[in-house]
């Protein structure tokens, strides 16, 4: 069984070590720092096997030269992305086999985030780093707010009970302003409450379902009547498609005056 720990780095992302269980031998997907890459593989006597890149921005593989240095591993990353000491390039619909771990994946192309981003599905989950975040979707950097749209669509697509790992800790701001989308949506009113009592405690919010993406996750919403009449209000015309509503929707999501903090 894999089981999946999360390395805190930065200032709110986390690398997530890979692990079956009774075995030494890790992977690890987006570390932006090798430190606590090297103490979490110090304290349990691991062997770092493998790197999985989702994007090449700089809170995702700026770890990568500092671990290749000390461990002789691959590099699984995105072939349109200048990802370092990339030695596997990967695409839509390759299937990688990480042997000394006793994990597969597929590798999905979720652009938007940026152009080349892609994720790995495998053993009921999904590592999709910055497209799709717990309550939220990742900003438009070198991507296109339409690729973004189609990409949420293709993860949408995938098992209600996928398990989500997305690569930072938003979950808490996401949900407010999914609850300015939804207001009367109890399923978000009751996910805030559980997500500020998480953080409280500084726990990880990380990671939800699919399932529970689709109740409370405004950008998996937008063929809801709720969030398309208040992204309209919003945009201040009407709204012709599902993807016109995402694109406003995540225009709104970043104007100035959303709220931060529950």
């Amino acid at each position: 069984m894999l089981k999946i720990t999360a390395l805190r780095a930065l200032k709110d992302n986390y690398i997530w070590l890979l692990r079956n269980r009774g075995n030494r031998k890790v992977a690890i997907v987006d570390p932006g720092e090798a430190e606590p890459v090297e103490k979490a593989l110090a304290a349990d006597n691991l062997k770092l096997a493998a790197i999985l890149i989702t994007h090449h921005h700089y809170d995702h593989v700026d770890g990568i030269a500092a671990l290749v240095a000390n461990h002789d591993i691959p590099v699984y990353g995105p072939v349109n992305e200048p990802i370092p000491a990339l030695t596997h390039p990967v695409k839509e619909g390759k299937r990688i086999r990480l042997d000394r771990i006793g994990a597969k994946f597929l590798v999905l192309d979720i652009p938007g985030h940026t152009a080349g981003h892609v994720g790995y599905y495998g053993h009921g989950l999904l590592l999709c780093g910055d497209t799709l975040f717990t309550a939220g979707c990742g900003k438009i950097f070198d991507g296109t707010a339409q690729q973004l749209f189609h990409s949420l669509q293709k993860i949408a697509a995938l098992p209600d009970e996928t398990l989500i790992y997305c690569a930072h800790e938003y979950t808490e701001e996401n949900l407010i302003f999914a609850s300015m989308v939804e207001p009367a949506n109890s399923a978000i009113v009751q996910r805030l409450v559980k997500i500020c009592q998480l953080r409280n405690k500084g726990a990880t919010t990380i990671p939800s379902t699919l399932a529970e993406e689709k109740q409370t996750n405004p950008f998996l919403r937008c063929d809801i009547a709720e969030v398309i009449r208040a992204t309209e209000q919003f945009a201040d015309h009407p709204l012709n498609s599902p993807e016109e509503v995402f694109v406003t929707l995540r225009h709104w999501r970043d104007s100035p005056n959303k709220p931060i903090h529950c």
